[in-house]
């Protein structure tokens, strides 16, 4: 390929990818931009990029849950720390003593952790182990302990890097030195492991932020609702709140509820953290990827 094909070929790529963000952004502002619309509006004209009538009428609902809000957004942020940074940890163990092909019993620890990518226990077993064996209904764990059992995904993507990118001679060093495995594994092998690290902190952090699905499980007390969990509720008791208005009467249904602006308003206030945080672990989120997906 010549110079010229090559920098034909850079325009082409460079248009093609500006496109597919620009297709990639459109969503996020008539999110935002619906968030910050009247309900009205959303009824009759649709979505627009420009609120045709600005209103804070869905931010002002959420305002008037602020207490429940925030004590949700502190459930969430402890679960998706302490989760994200245990299970981190277990991914990575768990990854580097399958990256050692001489360890004993390698094929089949490896075996059974590829056999979880295809199939499950189910939900009703899954339930019943939680509830009545390990008794967490309602309480903390049972939005940790679920996702802290790890991704077999994230331990094949980290295993991969491990033998892939962890030069065996700094480790042969380490061993003459007189170094064991976990001042090894602790102080030479996580330092290189930094862009697989970040890259499925970042899997499992949005996971546990994103997650309602345990909330809805294993949670009734509202005090340990989580903010996805939380914001679903509102949504059910503005719904609800509509049909009654509907159910009473004419004057009753005059009361404008933001149904449509708030479920965008909720959008956002779930998404935002996310955006927030994303461009700090972006730098190494290319080269994780490529390092462990290279075949081992």
């Amino acid at each position: 390929m010549n110079n010229n094909d090559s920098k034909l070929w850079q325009w082409i790529s460079h248009i093609l990818l500006s496109v597919l963000c620009i297709l990639c952004i459109i969503p996020f502002i008539l999110l935002i931009s619906a968030s910050f619309s009247t309900e009205n509006d959303i009824l009759t004209d649709g979505y627009g990029f420009i609120p045709k009538h600005f209103s804070l009428d869905a931010y002002n609902y959420l305002i008037g849950n602020i207490s429940t809000i925030g004590k949700a957004y502190g459930i969430t942020v402890l679960v998706t720390v302490v989760g994200t940074s245990v299970s981190l940890l277990m991914t990575a163990m768990l990854g580097y003593a399958l990256s050692k092909k001489d360890m004993p019993g390698h094929r089949i620890y490896a075996f059974l952790v590829f056999f979880t990518l295809l199939f499950n226990g189910g939900l009703v077993p899954t339930y019943l182990v939680y509830t009545q064996v390990f008794d967490m209904k309602n309480t903390i764990w049972a939005l940790l302990v679920p996702g802290l059992l790890m991704n077999g995904f994230n331990v094949l993507l980290a295993r991969s890097f491990f033998m892939t990118a962890i030069p065996a001679p700094v480790l042969e060093s380490s061993r003459i030195d007189g170094a064991g495995e976990y001042r090894i594994f602790f102080q030479m092998v996580l330092p290189l492991a930094l862009p697989i690290m970040a890259t499925i902190g970042l899997f499992t952090g949005i996971m546990y932020w994103n997650d309602w699905n345990n909330g809805l499980i294993y949670i009734t007390n509202p005090d340990l609702y989580s903010i996805q969990m939380l914001l679903n509720q509102i949504m059910q008791n503005i719904d609800a709140l509509k049909n009654a208005n509907s159910a009473y009467g004419a004057g009753a249904a005059q009361v404008e509820l933001p149904g449509e602006t708030a479920r965008m308003a909720i959008a956002v206030i779930g998404t935002l953290p996310i955006l927030i945080a994303y461009p700090f672990f972006q730098r190494f989120f290319v080269k994780g990827i490529a390092g462990g997906a290279v075949k081992g």
